[in-house]
């Protein structure tokens, strides 16, 4: 099969377009055909070596961990996922930028049914993170409050919409040209983090969802209840600043899961959840895609200006035809 590989640490320049075997599924796996897979910020950060202490890649390497596509076949003790089964899911291994995956069958779910294959694979990390980080990490409730940082990100837009759902009140962080889009969403509040510290006027928050780290951790301690949760995706919580405002502080990370995949699929279906693609690339032109996310996600700081080739800044890149590249 034809996949991009890195042999090395590197950037996106690195990646090779290579043919290697076709793997085989296991017992309790799949083997899909991928027809999309979508490009995470996450994926050029481990490819740059970033985070080889924490998480050190095995060269070589495929990325990718959003996918969308066929199953080929079933591994042993697979009855529910028969080949030709149009399925959306994801591999924190990586492995999507091929022509074909093997995933767990526990983290792959029917693909929606109103959703095209790339629509479908802008979905898992983002959403799944978004709901597993607030319903279980956080334990958002009905009528509780909660404050999302990073509202406009692609974590953050299914974080309003989840939590605007439930019937919690949200107020969410975002530059001042997104406000307007995370209202949109169902946010009650929509603060622009550069003219207003959202401590001076946000308090008594039940749960904050931090997707940006940081300072804006620190200062959001302050404005948590008593025995409320700060869950946050990007750096570990300080267990002192926890324990001194008397708070819970959770390091959260997303598990995939079929289960919470069908539940927003169904989701998708009804119409109650938006999602967004900015932009499609062939395989070939992943390295491409990986230069404009990077400008559109920079690693600190405020949000650059995207580039002309990928003028929605809101919805998620994706390759597509990866079983068919050139």
């Amino acid at each position: 099969m034809k996949a991009l590989q890195l042999h090395g640490y590197g950037s996106g320049d690195n990646l090779m377009h290579e043919e290697i075997p076709t793997p085989q599924a296991g017992p309790g796996q799949v083997l899909v055909r991928v027809r999309a897979a979508a490009v995470n910020p996450l994926d050029a950060k481990l490819a740059s070596g970033a985070m080889r202490q924490f998480m050190p890649l095995a060269f070589p390497w495929i990325p990718g961990m959003d996918f969308a596509g066929t199953v080929e076949a079933a591994g042993a003790g697979v009855t529910t996922l028969p080949p030709g089964t149009a399925v959306y899911g994801t591999n924190p291994a990586g492995g999507a930028y091929a022509e074909y995956l093997v995933a767990q069958a526990d983290a792959v779910a029917l693909k929606p049914a109103s959703r095209s294959f790339e629509e479908a694979a802008s979905v898992p990390v983002a959403a799944l993170t978004a709901w597993q980080g607030l319903m279980r990490a956080g334990q958002l409730q009905a009528g509780q409050t909660v404050l999302i940082h990073g509202g406009a990100g692609a974590v953050g837009a299914y974080a309003v919409q989840f939590a605007h759902q439930l019937g919690a009140r949200v107020i969410a962080t975002a530059a001042a040209k997104d406000l307007d889009f995370v209202r949109s969403l169902g946010a009650d509040e929509a603060l622009d983090y550069r003219a207003t510290p959202f401590e001076t006027v946000v308090r008594d928050v039940d749960v904050v969802f931090d997707l940006v780290g940081g300072d804006v951790q620190q200062r959001s301690f302050g404005v948590l209840k008593f025995g409320g949760y700060l869950v946050a995706t990007s750096q570990p919580p300080s267990p002192e600043e926890a324990a001194r405002h008397g708070v819970h502080g959770v390091m959260f990370g997303m598990k995939p899961s079929a289960e919470d995949l069908a539940r927003v699929a169904q989701q998708l279906d009804a119409g109650t959840l938006q999602t967004d693609v900015a932009r499609t690339y062939p395989l070939a032109q992943a390295g491409q895609a990986w230069t404009d996310s990077a400008r559109r996600h920079p690693a600190a700081g405020p949000p650059a200006t995207p580039p002309p080739s990928a003028p929605n800044v809101h919805g998620k890149i994706v390759l597509v035809g990866t079983s068919e590249a050139e």
